[in-house]
């Protein structure tokens, strides 16, 4: 019985050793090493990104992309910037859409899609731009020819008819004078502010004192802007009456300044309709690593219902507006 008992033991060992062989296999952490190795060839070509070597960074993310697929959405990703980037003197916004496009496409689920399908919007839309400034750049040309052709016809006048001297001279005066209010100086700005008014359908933010405007921004509002917000994750711009009561200069988006939301009249809706109403609404500027985006940021709505603006005029506005300034959010 006891042979038995021992032989039956042996036999347990034997297929918890062929199991164990099986599930865990010699190379069982080469998982990790693959993971250092991606990490490290990662790090070395974004310091050649960093150092301006932007044919080195996209040799090394290529290289990354064929050595460790399943963090291609991160190489695909990178590329596409270098591709983009503004520094780069082989700029190539059909290669970044490439990139941008081939992540999506074959990594749907990745974290890098969201920023993707903005980098495609706002690629697609620089590349129109681009050609509609190429566009008046060759009407800007031909009137250019026609203008020097009608200054070869007035001097050909002014040496005809001398007694219109007088005259030409009168004109030019005029014309210094009006190119001079065309280009007025810049108007100083004097603070604090006492109200922020955000007109949402103009897409606009004034700076007011005492009633008198000191300054307006272009902006952008939550993705989804028509209409007040209602409850939480509906990507909407509150509409109201509010106040700055923090700030933040530790800020994902450069510098953010927190707005009372919600109010009672909120919070009394969300109420009715069973809802949160939401909070963390902003006046922030670009998302950190975007800051380049510049006033390009509001062609489109990208943000969760906050109010965007770029760095430099985030740093203004909150130069300007102490806590406690009054928010009018009006439609």
């Amino acid at each position: 019985m006891e042979v038995t008992t021992v032989s039956r033991k042996w036999k347990q060992l034997c297929l918890f050793i062929v199991l164990a062989a099986l599930v865990f296999p010699a190379g069982g952490c080469s998982h990790l090493d693959g993971s250092f190795r991606a990490a490290s060839a990662f790090e070395e070509a974004g310091g050649r990104s960093d150092r301006g070597d932007y044919p080195a960074a996209l040799s090394g993310y290529e290289e990354a992309l064929k050595k460790y697929p399943a963090a291609g959405d991160r190489a695909l990703f990178e590329m596409g910037i270098i591709h983009a980037h503004p520094n780069n003197p082989q700029k190539d916004y059909g290669k970044a859409l490439e990139c941008y496009r081939t992540l999506i496409k074959d990594y749907p689920r990745s974290s890098y899609r969201p920023d993707s399908e903005m980098m495609i919007f706002y690629l697609a839309n620089v590349t129109m731009k681009d050609k509609l400034l190429d566009t008046q750049r060759n009407e800007i040309e031909v009137l250019q020819r026609e203008v020097n052709k009608q200054r070869d016809e007035i001097a050909t006048l002014q040496r005809e008819i001398g007694n219109k001297e007088g005259e030409i001279a009168s004109l030019q005066q005029e014309i210094t004078a009006l190119e001079k209010a065309a280009s007025p100086p810049p108007a100083v700005i004097k603070g604090p502010a006492d109200k922020i008014l955000i007109e949402k359908k103009e897409r606009r933010l004034t700076l007011m004192a005492k009633g008198e405007v000191l300054k307006s921004y272009k902006i952008s509002l939550g993705g989804n802007p028509n209409g007040p917000k209602e409850r939480q994750g509906d990507n909407k711009t509150p509409e109201g009456t509010y106040q700055i009561d923090s700030r933040n200069s530790d800020s994902q988006y450069h510098l953010s300044l927190h707005i009372s939301y919600p109010n009672e009249r909120d919070k009394r809706r969300a109420r009715q309709m069973g809802v949160s109403p939401g909070g963390d609404i902003m006046i922030h500027g670009m998302r950190n690593g975007f800051s380049w985006f510049g006033e390009y940021h509001t062609s489109i709505d990208w943000t969760r219902g906050c109010i965007a603006v770029t760095d430099n005029e985030i740093l203004e506005i909150s130069e300007l507006v102490p806590n406690g300034t009054v928010v009018e959010i009006t439609p």
